[in-house]
């Protein structure tokens, strides 16, 4: 008749026990629901050392362990008083240091832990404790328990109220029901009335208005236990089951002529492992244990207001049969918290990290235990207890709380600028003087000066830095990723294969200038590089195409104007006679400068 046992679930070693209680194979899962509600992660286990309790234990670990709840102590209370003797006040030191301020307990009806609170009198009334009906602390315990539990959480099977208890329990009394000794002996211990030497039924100097319903909760709760329930429901299936027997027998043996029918207790095994039946309740009563369901929940809260008196309040309910979102209903208006504490009690091991923050886990301490570090440069986080930040796009930089992503202001050199418009007018104009001198090439190309200094690399040099000019023209305008990718990439292929092209024959390159257009770009790009880090927005830009430009009109001016002159304004010196002149003077100059 207690709470469902899985091992007493064995026909084979049981065949004659039947267990009224539905499982409570849901237990762990709606404590945990409790739990994830008030966002409680940091909690303690005080569990009866009994084999119910340690499978109890197994499985609420595991439904903890699922959802990011973590224990910080588990204290097994022993089932025998020797044992409890030499351990009971370190339990009582493990508690009390705690700092969960929510402990579920788990207990059978005669456990010590009642016992082990009685010794601590009010000394844990911050605490939140969240336990089950089967350990009945208000009523089995006495009254030393009821502060301590104020406020307290308890998991009771739902059953639905049984038409005309309480009304019973109102009107019963002694007189009412005088055949009944138990009652007559709880009359006079609870309203200290006399029991008549003559008869132990007959009662002297009662109160005039005794009645069950003005005992506290610590002598007599009206409300019907698990326990009682369970009875009630047993009473029914017996009677059931007897009823179904005689029918049987009726229809067997017509002729009996009403004489007396004599039964064997074992003849009811039969009818008492198919039975089911809806109780007077409307509640669905099975003793298959095969099919026996699982419990439904109501979550009650432990009032003891008036002080000493106590009252249970059903605030909630958990049903496992309704999706998971439905499945824990509770009206937090109505809870009345422990003593002192005004408000929802927290119980985490580490504050949560609010925006801006991540969670750094602590070596060797449980994954609720964390420091609470500020996210890196332009990384946010923009959710409590988050693990990792996360790191702004490149557009995006973060703000100084780090808990949001804000867009860059886009600073570019545009060509509508003034200092845009100059660069561009100068990229093109460059672009174009390389392209005249690309048709003067072109056009004398049978010239000894142009077929002397290679025409195909000379036409490949005038190419490349025209390319050179214009891609000076990708660093103007609204930037993209692609114009950004190609920048860069466009300029260093161009540019090296014209700085490669460079070294055209030196018939008609004097040395000076081959030196001094050396001289301008690395003094350009020397230069360029602290300027180009000391400016920012568009002048950094701006600087940025003006050594392109100065690089790659240096190979130009001092490469290729030379010769242009030669072929343009002195045409005499392009000949052949000019040519050979021009090499005897050489060879002289390479004598001279040996000796």
């Amino acid at each position: 008749l207690g709470s469902f046992e899985p091992l007493l679930s064995d026909s084979g070693q049981f065949p004659s026990l039947y267990q009224m209680a539905p499982k409570d194979t849901s237990l762990a899962h709606g404590m945990v629901s409790l739990m994830l509600h008030f966002s409680w992660t940091w909690v303690g286990l005080a569990i009866s050392d009994l084999p119910k309790g340690i499978q109890f234990m197994s499985n609420l670990k595991v439904e903890m362990q699922k959802n990011g709840i973590c224990v910080d102590f588990v204290e097994l209370i022993p089932a025998t008083e020797e044992s409890y003797n030499s351990f009971g006040r370190l339990y009582h030191i493990q508690i009390l240091k705690s700092s969960a301020n929510v402990v579920i307990l788990f207990c059978v009806t005669d456990s010590l832990i009642g016992v082990s609170f009685q010794t601590w009198e009010r000394v844990m009334t911050w605490k939140v404790w969240v336990t089950t009906s089967q350990w009945d602390f208000a009523s089995s315990e006495g009254h030393f328990l009821l502060h301590s539990f104020h406020g307290t959480l308890i998991f009771s099977h739902h059953h639905s109220e049984i038409s005309g208890f309480k009304n019973f329990l109102q009107t019963a009394n002694p007189s009412k029901y005088p055949e009944d000794i138990y009652l007559s002996r709880f009359w006079s211990l609870a309203f200290d009335c006399k029991v008549s030497r003559a008869s132990c039924k007959t009662l002297h100097n009662c109160p005039l208005n005794a009645s069950l319903e003005s005992l506290p909760l610590h002598h007599f709760d009206m409300t019907m236990s698990d326990g009682s329930y369970n009875i009630y429901n047993a009473v029914y299936a017996v009677a059931h089951s007897i009823h179904e027997m005689l029918l049987q027998e009726v229809e067997m043996q017509p002729g009996n002529n009403g004489a007396k029918v004599a039964f064997s207790p074992w003849q009811l095994h039969p009818f008492l492992k198919n039975l089911q039946f809806t109780n007077p309740a409307g509640d669905l009563v099975n003793l298959n244990h095969k099919r026996n369901l699982e419990a439904e929940y109501d979550i009650l809260n432990f009032w003891n207001f008036p002080y000493g008196v106590g009252h249970k309040v059903k605030v909630g309910k958990f049903s496992s049969y309704v999706p998971q979102s439905q499945q824990l209903s509770l009206s937090e208006n109505l809870i009345e918290w422990a003593t002192g504490i005004t408000e929802t009690p927290r119980s985490v091991c580490s504050v949560s990290c609010s925006s801006g923050f991540r969670k750094a886990p602590l070596e060797g301490k449980p994954a609720c235990c964390f420091d609470c570090t500020p996210c890196p440069e332009n990384e946010i986080s923009n959710q409590t207890d988050m693990h990792q930040c996360v790191k702004c796009l490149d557009h995006q930089y973060a703000n100084t709380e780090h808990d949001r992503c804000l867009h860059k202001a886009v600073d570019f050199l545009a060509y509508d600028d003034p200092l845009g418009m100059t660069l561009v007018c100068t990229a093109l104009c460059f672009s174009a003087l390389t392209a005249v001198v690309l048709g003067v090439f072109v056009k004398h190309q049978d010239t000894p000066i142009v077929k002397a200094n290679n025409r195909c690399l000379s036409y490949i040099l005038l190419i490349n830095l025209i390319f050179c000019f214009l891609c000076s023209l990708l660093f103007i305008g609204h930037p993209n990723t692609t114009t950004c990718v190609l920048q860069q990439t466009t300029f260093g292929v161009v540019f090296t294969a014209a700085f490669l092209a460079r070294n055209l024959p030196d018939m008609f390159n004097e040395a000076k200038f081959l030196t001094f257009s050396m001289l301008v770009f690395c003094s350009v790009w020397v230069t360029f590089l602290p300027v180009y880090h000391s400016t920012k927005g568009k002048v950094m830009v701006a600087v940025e195409v003006f050594s392109i430009l100065a690089s790659s009109a240096g190979l130009l001016g001092c490469i290729f104007v030379p010769k242009c002159y030669i072929i343009l304004f002195r045409p005499e010196k392009n000949a052949l006679k000019g040519l050979r002149d021009r090499i005897i003077s050489k060879e002289t100059d390479i004598l001279k400068s040996s000796s």
